[in-house]
């Protein structure tokens, strides 16, 4: 440790004597320089970071998890040639997306959840048209946030989608926000994933709910040729091997980059 570590190490144990609540703050502070909990709130700088790491234009982006067409919206006027894809199962949030870009020929609503199997299921959410909509009742007891309201939904997996409607096109950008599902649409991706440069995924509370890890992220794309970034106030962070400290379950969004041949 140099002497200005030091000197600033002293500085802040004296200050959490007087104040011991700052420890707290200053961990909160710190996580978010990182990135951990900064995934609500962020898609302009979601986006530059996507526009870091995908130099040049784009062709085609998914937007699964659209929700009221925000990121679409966003990402459309970064890239006013894109093709978008947007997937959004509620029906109170396709009926505003498909307002929303009813003039837009270059973004296509799809009416339905990823999964990794097509069926019908339950959507379940605490509010009409929720952000936090999941496949999953979250138990949000603790925060007087029941998930009570019930919608009968069609999911499908995107292997079949990217076949049929795509034709099997490469593609530069996949978003997911699909409060705790992620790694179950991934599933679904079969050999889409082998033609998509970059997919922008989050993780969180929701993955509670769901039983999944960061652990299970971590492998799933290394094992497959992707390299892992966070994003964070200041681009994306790249995390070069996965520790138990990465198991942090407020929002976070990250980027899963495939690496250049050879």
């Amino acid at each position: 440790m140099s002497d200005d570590e030091k000197t600033l190490l002293a500085a802040v144990e004296a200050a959490i004597r007087k104040r011991p609540e700052l420890a707290k703050r200053i961990e909160e502070i710190g996580a978010l320089a990182q990135g951990k909990g900064w995934g609500t709130a962020t898609i302009a700088q979601e986006i530059n970071c996507v526009q870091a790491v995908l130099k040049g234009p784009l062709t085609l982006a998914v937007d699964v998890g659209g929700n009221i067409g925000d990121y679409t919206a966003t990402l459309r006027a970064r890239y006013p040639d894109l093709e978008i894809h947007t997937f959004e199962p509620a029906q109170r949030n396709v009926a505003r997306l498909r307002t929303r870009f009813a003039e837009d020929p270059g973004v296509r609503i799809v009416p339905l959840a990823l999964s990794d199997k097509g069926t019908s299921t339950t959507l379940y959410s605490n509010v009409p048209g929720s952000g936090g909509a999941s496949l999953t009742r979250r138990n949000l007891d603790h925060l007087n946030i029941r998930f009570d309201l019930e919608e009968k939904i069609v999911t499908t997996r995107f292997d079949d989608y990217w076949q049929a409607a795509l034709q099997g096109r490469p593609i530069d950008l996949v978003k997911l926000d699909i409060e705790g599902h992620e790694l179950d649409a991934l599933n679904g991706f079969g050999d889409a994933l082998a033609v998509t440069r970059v997919v922008q995924f989050e993780f969180g509370g929701c993955n509670i709910d769901t039983r999944t890890y960061f652990r299970d992220f971590w492998y799933f794309f290394t094992e497959r040729g992707f390299t892992l970034f966070r994003i964070t106030p200041f681009g994306a962070w790249r995390i070069r091997t996965y520790r138990e400290a990465e198991e942090n379950y407020v929002t976070t969004n990250f980027l899963a980059v495939r690496d250049p041949p050879g």
